[in-house]
């Protein structure tokens, strides 16, 4: 799960992407050869450290950044970026909160940042590059072109992750409908549907600081995730334990927040999301309740396969039911009744399709 601090660099990160204001004027700033000191922030607790400068209160453009950040002090913003409050101010930050940095501006910008919880920019002249600090973090902004790189490295690397879960997640569909499932094949699936995920939250932080550039790399990443996150849930659902004190939004929380050595260890992840009991191991036959392969089914959506799953108990039931036996469930009309059993009639062929 992210941390506050790390939704506020992002937040801050898509003020700075290419193509808005703000990275046009800091853009401007790194070009003309100089510095700069930005807070993005104008509340009392920025003003409590302040000393000189003057009051502007003007309508922030990148040129205006560009000529204030000429004189020595820092450019206090709005924290919308929508105005220039303040500029040539010196700063007062806590002597005593620590900080990494050597540079007096970049030691300045870190320690207002640390004890404001603020956002704080610095463009460096000597090392031509822009840092981000907030809170205990800071981020320097890459070059579009760099970003790109990274991003379709990451995208190659979501490709091969994603056709692998396609082969595990058939693997598995196939195997449900044999009723010959076992948790360790439902945990295989869980383990890559997880690091799709993960994978694609990196890109998405790279997306973040692309802004507009990073339009045809977001249109493949979107591709690629289509049904993953629903899958994972619905597959959560299917396999949770009766004996279970989590809930399936509960257990997708504890998914994301396991470091990668539970994750891939088998045993752990499984008692982790508790969709294993205290006595029982991996390799004890399971079955499924049907929620991830009902709603694979044309014209049936989640409500519709909710009354059918609560009905019947299994997908193995829901498998050997009639078309007059489904038409009996509330709210199943005979024309979904017939899509139901075509749709399960195709799966049980599929799975044995999938077999050779």
């Amino acid at each position: 799960m992210e941390s506050r601090t790390d939704i506020a660099l992002y937040r801050v990160l898509s003020l700075v992407a290419p193509g808005t204001p703000l990275r046009e004027g800091l853009h401007r700033v790194l070009q003309s050869g100089r510095g700069g000191l930005i807070i993005i922030g104008d509340g009392p607790e920025v003003l409590n450290i302040c000393s000189g400068g003057f009051l502007l209160d003007a309508a922030f453009s990148p040129q205006r950044l560009s000529e204030l950040a000429k004189m020595d002090g820092a450019i206090i913003l709005a924290d919308d970026v929508s105005r220039i409050a303040r500029a040539n101010v010196h700063l007062v930050p806590n002597p005593n909160v620590p900080t990494s940095e050597t540079g007096t501006r970049h030691r300045t910008a870190e320690r207002a940042a640390r004890s404001l919880d603020t956002p704080v920019i610095t463009v460096s002249e000597s090392r031509k590059e822009i840092t981000v600090y907030i809170g205990d973090q800071s981020h320097h902004l890459l070059s579009v072109s760099r970003l790109l790189e990274i991003s379709n490295q990451a995208i190659q690397t979501l490709e091969r992750y994603r056709a692998r879960l396609d082969m595990v997640s058939r693997k598995l569909s196939a195997l449900e409908v044999e009723d010959l499932v076992t948790l360790r094949h439902v945990v295989e699936v869980l383990q890559r549907a997880e690091m799709v995920v993960r994978i694609s939250t990196e890109i998405e932080h790279n997306l973040t600081e692309l802004g507009t550039d990073g339009r045809l790399v977001r249109l493949q990443l979107e591709e690629l995730m289509v049904g993953v996150e629903d899958d994972r849930r619905l597959l959560i659902i299917d396999y949770l334990s009766g004996e279970s004190h989590l809930d399936a939004s509960g257990a997708m929380e504890a998914l994301a927040e396991l470091d990668d050595d539970v994750l891939f260890d088998d045993d752990r992840l499984a008692r982790s999301l508790q969709l294993i009991g205290p006595d029982a191991d991996l390799d004890q036959p399971r079955e499924a309740k049907g929620f991830r392969l009902l709603s694979k089914l044309p014209r049936v959506n989640e409500s519709h396969v909710m009354r059918v799953v609560e009905h019947f108990g299994s997908l193995r039931k829901i498998l050997g039911a009639s078309v007059a036996e489904l038409e009996a469930v509330d709210g199943i009309g005979p024309g979904r009744a017939k899509a139901l059993k075509d749709g399960t009639v195709r799966l049980a062929g599929d799975s044995i399709i999938d077999q050779y």
